[in-house]
């Protein structure tokens, strides 16, 4: 005889599935509309939006890279794989210094790092901007990366040290007795335990620059300069837009984060909740 916590534990069930199945398809039918847009005319575009492509036109994803998405693709993954980079070695080290070494007013350093994260970027823009002209870094790629760097290093020095916590001590004596230095501990023993925390705050930061706009509108200029985000404004015309080339434009954007994020996600979602869950 089939019980009542039975049949509620099935009805439970069967509604948690249709809630996923149902937050899936609002996730991943814009996604869907724009790319089947993106091979559609102009005229068909704006005469049913919603409908199947009547002439696939994939010529349009090649009137996009020509129109520039190629450029500001190239410049945006010089970017963000920079910035990524150094803002995750940054954060690691002073991860690993704050929890894993005795140094001097480390209460004090954390809370200086942290601070960070109470500083808007906006409120900060044009002390910013006057400050990369005097340094000549104004209109430059390397504005780009250091404000990148220095407005993500407090949060990931956060999530990095939230694992590192977690860490046994154990592990620290044992490289000691090993004859290994904080420096060698460090590369050999305590990031390879890292990675998945690592790959988090990688793809976190991935994100993060790949969209970032406002900084890349105001401290760079010119094509060879621009990153996607802004660069895909300059497929939108005074006289007439080709709507299907920009949204051809907008899916060769989205395309690799999306492809990044599913081929990590399983490190994602572990490092974020041994992390910071615990």
């Amino acid at each position: 005889m089939v019980t009542r916590s039975a049949v509620l534990l099935v009805l439970g069930r069967v509604l948690i599935k249709a809630f996923l199945i149902a937050l899936a398809v609002v996730v991943i039918y814009p996604l869907v509309w724009m790319l089947l847009n993106g091979v559609k005319s102009n005229s068909e575009l704006f005469s049913n939006p919603f409908a199947l492509p009547v002439a696939w036109k994939w010529d349009n994803y090649v009137t996009a890279w020509n129109r520039g998405v190629g450029d500001y693709l190239t410049t945006s993954v010089l970017v963000t794989v920079a910035s990524t980079i150094a803002t995750v070695f940054i954060s690691a080290w002073a991860a690993y210094g704050l929890t894993r070494v005795n140094i001097p007013f480390n209460k004090a350093v954390l809370i200086l790092i942290l601070g960070g994260l109470m500083l808007a970027p906006t409120v900060a823009l044009i002390p910013l901007v006057k400050m990369f002209q005097s340094l000549g870094l104004y209109n430059n790629l390397w504005a780009l990366l250091i404000l990148y760097t220095a407005f993500r290093v407090p949060f990931t020095t956060f999530l990095i040290r939230a694992y590192m916590m977690d860490l046994p001590a154990e592990v620290d004596e044992a490289a000691s007795v090993d004859g290994a230095s904080k420096a060698r501990a460090f590369w050999q023993v305590i990031l390879p335990m890292c990675k998945p925390i690592l790959v988090s705050t990688v793809l976190l930061n991935i994100l993060f620059t790949w969209n970032e706009y406002l900084f890349a509108m105001v401290f760079t200029s010119g094509g060879a300069l621009q990153t996607l985000p802004v660069g895909l404004t300059n497929l939108m015309s005074k006289h007439g837009t080709d709507y299907p080339v920009v949204f051809a434009g907008m899916a060769i954007a989205a395309i690799p984060v999306i492809v990044l994020f599913f081929a990590g996600q399983r490190y994602f979602i572990r490092g974020l909740a041994d992390g910071v869950g615990k």
